[in-house]
């Protein structure tokens, strides 16, 4: 075991940490650059679907060890195949009764969906599962504080890459991996300043995050509600619960419209009675929810424009740096993680540098037009959560749902890592 090369990942989040674990398990020389003092995420709850738990399998039992110990799913037997109950919570939706349709009530559970293999799946509590992680990764493989200003080639005719860092140092690696999120600077080298593509855009919808203690909300909103995942449709809007915490804890995203966003930050403190007024003329349940979150915060969503590559050089892009995607389809995570695998699996059989540089070209041949699909079906997906991309045609909104996400769920990831080898072993080959 070994190499005779080494790797810089820049971003130690749950991206940076899956990878570098995958890389160190190999005996990759692997260095973390964090631009924090220490270890952390933002955000509360993130959701994990079959598909991620599959590549976190297939990376290592550490990784998967820690999902598994960290994930919540819904509380209820009944429930356990279920990914979410769909419900309309737009009272606007409903007649002078209260029925969205025949049958149908506003806030009532319409149609669940569910899950279409038996792989794992769940929600953790982004901090739990990085405080899990950190426990694999060798305290001398990371570094603090360095945050990333610019990255150059080396002057000493190795082709190495440079990168500088605010506080004045500098470093000096084989390869750079940017694992450094929505706001990256890899990106911005990788594919250019002048770039459209370098930089987030705004996706036209923001979110209001909220925490709700798990015994509150079964007496707000009854035990199947508050312990299990839902999604209430409505106008330009929609709202989702899901137990996180192992069920100690009602995590809520409540997501609202707008055109544009003008602030220079996307996290920006609001009052309680702008949350309320963005869902006036809601049902009970969302109003009840969303009276109940304390403190509300509102997250501008931003996603990143299709790249052209996912590399340059002996710099790579990965996770969100390379598809940085609205959350509509709970699917972004699951994408961060299926590049680790992938990557993970081509650098294990890289020798020498040269290698190094053909496994980022088929790793970008491999995972770029699957996430950038994820991009561009998550974005779509908000859209019909909120009746613009079916309009509130009920039975068309259903069947758009039923089966969008099997792609996502379904993949056979040994025949994706199997085909980049094969790109890669024949780029090897060409020599």
């Amino acid at each position: 075991m070994g190499s005779d090369f080494n790797v810089a990942i820049v971003g130690g989040g749950i991206s940076g940490l899956t990878l570098a674990i995958a890389l160190i398990d190999a005996g990759v020389n692997t260095t973390i650059y964090e631009a924090a003092p220490k270890f952390g995420e933002i955000g509360a709850g993130v959701a994990f679907g079959p598909n991620a738990a599959r590549a976190m399998e297939l990376i290592s039992p550490k990784v998967y060890d820690a999902f598994i110990a960290c994930k919540t799913d819904n509380i209820w037997e009944s429930k356990q195949n279920t990914w979410f109950t769909i419900r309309v919570g737009d009272a606007r939706k409903g007649d002078k009764d209260g029925y969205a349709k025949p049958g149908l009530k506003v806030g009532d559970a319409w149609f669940d969906v569910n899950f279409t293999n038996d792989y794992s799946r769940g929600g953790v509590y982004r901090a739990h599962f990085l405080d899990a992680l950190v426990k694999h990764v060798p305290e001398s493989a990371a570094k603090f504080g360095k945050k990333l200003v610019d990255v150059e080639q080396a002057t000493d005719g190795s082709g190495d890459v440079v990168l500088r860092f605010d506080d004045g140092t500098t470093a000096q690696h084989n390869a750079v991996i940017g694992c450094d999120g929505i706001k990256s600077k890899t990106r911005e080298i990788v594919l250019g300043a002048e770039d459209p593509a370098s930089r987030a855009v705004f996706s036209g919808k923001y979110a209001y995050r909220g925490l709700i203690p798990m015994d509150k909300a079964v007496e707000l909103l009854g035990a199947e509600v508050a312990q299990n995942s839902n999604m209430f449709f409505g106008y330009h809007g929609h709202l989702l619960t899901f137990p996180i915490e192992k069920g100690r804890t009602f995590n809520v995203v409540a997501f609202a419209s707008r055109e544009t966003w003008e602030k220079p930050n996307w996290v920006v403190t609001t009052s309680k009675e702008e949350m309320v007024a963005d869902f006036e003329g809601w049902g009970k349940t969302v109003q009840d929810i969303v009276g109940a979150m304390e403190k509300p915060d509102i997250w501008a969503l931003f996603m990143h424009p299709p790249a052209k590559t996912y590399y340059k050089g002996r710099v790579c892009l990965l996770g969100d740096a390379a598809h940085a995607t609205t959350p509509h389809q709970g699917a972004g995570a699951g994408m961060c993680i299926e590049d680790s695998l992938v990557l993970g699996s081509l650098l294990k059989d890289a020798k020498n540098v040269a290698d190094v540089e053909r496994a980022f070209s088929a790793y970008d041949e491999v995972r770029r037009p699957r996430s950038l699909k994820n991009v561009v079906t998550s974005k779509e997906a908000g859209q019909l959560y909120d009746f613009e991309l079916e309009g509130d045609d009920l039975d068309k909104v259903e069947q758009n749902m039923k089966h969008r996400m099997e792609w996502v769920w379904n993949e056979d990831l040994p025949a994706q890592i199997e085909k980049a080898r094969k790109i890669y072993q024949g780029a090897r080959a060409n020599i």
